[in-house]
């Protein structure tokens, strides 16, 4: 697809200015099929890839290489994460784009959910890639941007739906990150072959498991799986575009139906 190599194009250079020019480089924010197109394409280019965990372990700062790239979107969980990358001599510390643009609500007014947030973003004009992660808490959300576009958002953000708004700018590392809510999901299948594991962590049919993946919008472990019948294995990771994300916890033995007993984490 024209719109897949010009992203790559893109990855390509970022990547080429931070080693020509020692700069720190970046792209926007991707979804996941970017995220995907992105990890394939350092695995092939042998580009060291780095955590955010790694990045943060003092010893980094003692001998830095030239070059790191992370895939990162302000804490570890993130979903919605940019390509950073950094020369040797920079840091999350002094060379970080995001910011947090903390959105609060009056405790009269009714609570606000993701979509009402996003939405009212977009309404403002503001490109889906300069927004990250919407963290939302009963008195508002911390929004993760990039930070050139910070300022805009202060100006013109007043209100989400009908709701008014405070807001202030924050140093991405004030972030508020709320519990995660996991719910866990015991099943039996007749194989660890993706669409089953889809089909019984997300409530669908087989065949509609099955059409989600090969449709592209189902991923393992960060990676896009087109393959119904892809094996998978305790630990790894789903998302479904659109419906959340799911871990495989634990696969146990068999019923007597030969059936095979698994444990997942859905994670709401």
């Amino acid at each position: 697809m024209k719109e897949d190599n010009f992203f790559l194009g893109q990855i390509e250079d970022k990547i080429a200015q931070c080693e020509n020019k020692f700069i720190a480089t970046h792209t926007g924010f991707m979804d996941l099929h970017q995220q995907s197109l992105a990890r394939v394409f350092c695995k092939k280019n042998f580009v060291q890839v780095f955590t955010q965990k790694q990045e943060e372990v003092p010893e980094m700062a003692e001998e830095r290489p030239a070059l790191r790239t992370l895939f990162y979107g302000g804490y570890e969980q993130a979903e919605r994460v940019i390509l950073l990358n950094l020369p040797g001599y920079a840091d999350l510390k002094n060379e970080n784009p995001l910011v947090i643009v903390r959105a609060k609500v009056s405790e009269k007014s009714k609570s606000l959910t993701h979509r009402d947030y996003l939405g009212s973003l977009i309404g403002l004009g503001m490109k889906r890639e300069m927004i990250g992660d919407i963290l939302v808490r009963d008195d508002g959300a911390d929004i993760i941007v990039l930070a050139e576009i910070a300022d805009f958002i202060l100006q013109n953000y007043c209100k989400a739906g009908r709701v008014s708004l405070s807001l202030e700018k924050l140093d991405i590392f004030k972030l508020i990150v709320p519990e995660a809510k996991v719910r866990e999901i015991t099943d039996t299948v007749a194989s660890l072959r993706l669409d089953s594991i889809v089909a019984s962590a997300f409530s669908l049919s087989r065949g509609k498991a099955a059409e989600a993946i090969t449709r592209g919008i189902v991923f393992v472990n960060n990676m896009e799986t087109v393959k119904p019948d892809f094996q998978l294995k305790e630990g790894d990771k789903i998302s479904l575009r659109g419906k959340g994300k799911a871990c495989l916890r634990e696969v146990g033995g068999k019923s007597r139906k030969d059936r095979q007993y698994i444990a997942i984490e859905k994670y709401e």
